[in-house]
């Protein structure tokens, strides 16, 4: 068992994450102060989070949490509507109609130099609306809980994978 969080597929903590965002559903108050948040601290005030929180860490071996890196999960995965689980976040933003991507190749780069957690929420609120509220809840958790050069390599290259030439 592992001593952090990795929020791979089908770890405890994932399968802890998804059953208080489908919880999310029927607490409709809730998720509303989770979507008017406007940063990770402003998350942390949150009963909601605090709720998350501990069931995460009655997981047996899990030693701790960062707690800023889960309030931009729980922020964030409060804004994702659908969990689409039929391509990762990068490639998600990639994928559009014709020759444009959902997110444009501008946006994605600025996502890519985001440093903070109140940036990476920022960016990633908008880029969550573009893609309709359908996000890979595995992919955006891991990647904004592990945010860091590994992880803007990867998703640059799932995303310009997947790319209309143009955006490349």
């Amino acid at each position: 068992m592992a001593e952090y969080l990795t929020f791979g597929k089908g770890s405890p903590e994932f399968l802890e994450l998804v059953k208080w965002w489908q919880d999310l559903e029927s607490d409709r108050g809730a998720r509303a102060e989770l979507r008017r948040c406007r940063n990770p601290a402003e998350v942390v005030f949150s009963p909601a989070y605090h709720r998350l929180r501990r069931a995460i860490l009655r997981i047996e071996g899990i030693k701790g949490i960062q707690d800023e890196k889960l309030a931009l999960v729980v922020g964030l995965a409060a804004r994702v509507k659908a969990n689409n689980e039929s391509m990762d976040i990068a490639e998600q933003m990639a994928a559009g109609k014709g020759d444009k991507a959902v997110v444009s190749g501008l946006r994605f780069r600025r996502m890519l130099k985001a440093r903070g957690g109140d940036e990476v929420f920022t960016l990633m609120s908008r880029i969550i609306s573009l893609l309709g509220g359908a996000v890979n809840l595995q992919s955006l958790a891991q990647s904004v809980y592990w945010w860091n050069d590994k992880t803007q390599k990867e998703w640059a290259f799932s995303y310009y994978s997947k790319a209309p030439h143009n955006e490349a």
